[in-house]
């Protein structure tokens, strides 16, 4: 499933845009001379390198969000570590991806689109550089966190790149349609692509990857025009909050499972999450411009939106996390056979993404936001009766209901979202979504591996099925609440 982009016009600067055939009936071009195109339109010389240089960035953070998981076995491996340490390979990068998106877009506006995004890119290629070069656990889990804060620079500066190119709202529209789809198609394709590099040339080959792509990117935007800065506040009180709570909450979920719920450090580590909870309400409430507007969230069309984006993240995520493990712990499969097993559902996640917003307006989106969580409920209970020798063919169709969940919600509620804030708004409101969703997806990679692991580190059937049936009921919880939506 993509990270959702704010809304693809120029609403987010507060104008609207002019459209081409009001120009026309304003001024009629000489017929003996085509009319010049808007600006930010394709034209015959490099107006692609934009959308170019945005879809590589973008498709590259989203797959290092899902090739990892199938290279977790390989890394364990490699340093001989526990449960514990795969969770914080994938969440370290998640949770500061979470966390520092919700001031990214106003830094983007800071530093100007071009140079943020050219930051972003090269600290997300050094810290790739620095996960393949680890000696151990601890500094890739480090280069992890590097890693989930560049990305989140990355992804709001790609998005302004593109909104700086396109002008014209029919040609930006088609732009974010590309990027979009280019998400989704990463997000299918990191499994396969994780497993193939994996069993070809090591776990580190993930990592090395990213590095002639950033490459890339960076040569590409030295044919990009220089973005203009524009002022934005930085909230720094609100952002550190934010990133202690989030911090605090995964320690105590992750290490609850090894160290036990009521250790010292697991008990200190949920004080420091409320605490920092409680810290960021304070601090947003009295900062002039925060960067969560506290009002925002009392509206039942922005908050029933968020709460439906964590679980549905949760289930998605989860599955993903589970299912590369049990594809290789359980049924021993090899990195690539296991990457293989995603190929069919990433199919099905694409088709559906077409399909739900002409599903949303022939019907409504509210009873299709709630379809997808009631299918994703199906999924996790589809799940349940998995087991070593579970027939391929029947895991393969257990997996459909899984494909179609997020992929049949997510648009729908994104765009109910935008709906309900302002237009000047928009890009707050898209950045909380995605930072809840990536929390959803964080938590979920907590719980799971703290029950997953069973007696000398194998794989817990008893335990996966506790995660799944507390998946199932978060999403049955925010289903109900879907009844204080609009029924448009």
């Amino acid at each position: 499933m993509p990270i959702t982009p704010p809304r693809s016009t120029a609403s987010a600067h507060g104008h609207a845009p002019v459209s081409p055939e009001h120009t026309i009936r304003r001024r009629q071009p000489d017929r003996a001379r085509p009319a010049a195109p808007p600006a930010g339109t394709a034209g015959p010389r490099g107006s692609g390198v934009p959308l170019v240089a945005s879809l590589l960035g973008f498709t590259v953070i989203t797959v290092d969000v899902s090739a990892v998981n199938i290279a977790l076995p390989a890394i364990r491996t490699s340093f001989s570590g526990g449960m514990a340490g795969l969770q914080w390979v994938v969440d370290a990068y998640t949770l500061m991806f979470a966390a520092l998106m919700l001031s990214a877009g106003a830094l983007a506006d800071r530093a100007g689109a071009r140079r943020a995004y050219a930051w972003g890119v090269a600290l997300f290629t050094l810290a790739s550089l620095g996960c393949a070069l680890a000696p151990g656990i601890g500094v890739l889990v480090a280069a992890r966190v590097a890693q989930g804060g560049a990305a989140a620079i990355v992804m709001p500066a790609s998005l302004a790149l593109i909104r700086q190119a396109y002008e014209d709202a029919r040609a930006r529209a088609r732009a974010i349609a590309l990027w979009t789809v280019g998400g989704s198609v990463a997000m299918a394709a990191g499994p396969v692509l994780g497993g193939l590099l994996t069993d070809s040339a090591g776990w580190r080959a993930v990592f090395l990857l990213n590095l002639p792509v950033g490459a890339v990117i960076l040569g590409l935007l030295v044919r990009v025009p220089r973005s203009p800065r524009r002022p934005a506040a930085l909230d720094g009180g609100g952002q550190v909050t934010a990133v202690l709570a989030l911090a605090g909450l995964a320690f105590a979920v992750i290490e609850g499972g090894h160290l036990g719920w009521t250790s010292l450090p697991v008990l200190a580590s949920a004080v420091l999450a409320v605490a920092s909870g409680y810290a960021f309400r304070v601090v947003e409430s009295r900062h002039r411009r925060p960067m969560v507007p506290l009002e925002m969230l009392t509206k039942r069309e922005v908050a029933v939106p968020l709460a439906v984006g964590f679980a549905v993240n949760a289930a998605f995520y989860g599955g993903i996390f589970l299912l590369g493990l049990y594809y290789q712990q359980l049924r021993g499969m090899s990195g690539i056979a296991a990457g293989l097993m995603f190929m069919p559902m990433s199919a099905v996640v694409t088709a559906t993404n077409l399909v739900s917003p002409r599903l949303a307006e022939r019907i409504g989106r509210r009873p299709v936001i709630v379809a997808g969580q009631l299918v994703f409920v199906l999924a996790m209970l589809a799940l349940l009766p998995l087991a070593a020798h579970t027939p391929v063919w029947l895991v393969l169709v257990l997996l459909v209901p899984l494909s179609i969940g997020g992929a049949l919600a997510v648009p729908a509620l994104t765009a109910l979202l935008m709906d309900a804030v302002p237009r000047e708004r928009a890009g707050t409101a898209s950045g909380l979504l995605n930072s809840f969703r990536q929390t959803g997806g964080a938590l979920a990679v907590a719980l799971f591996g703290s029950l997953l692991s069973g007696p000398g580190g194998g794989f817990s059937l008893p335990g996966m099925r506790v995660g799944l049936l507390a998946v199932a009921a978060l999403l049955l919880a925010t289903a109900a609440l879907c009844r204080l939506l609009p029924r448009a």
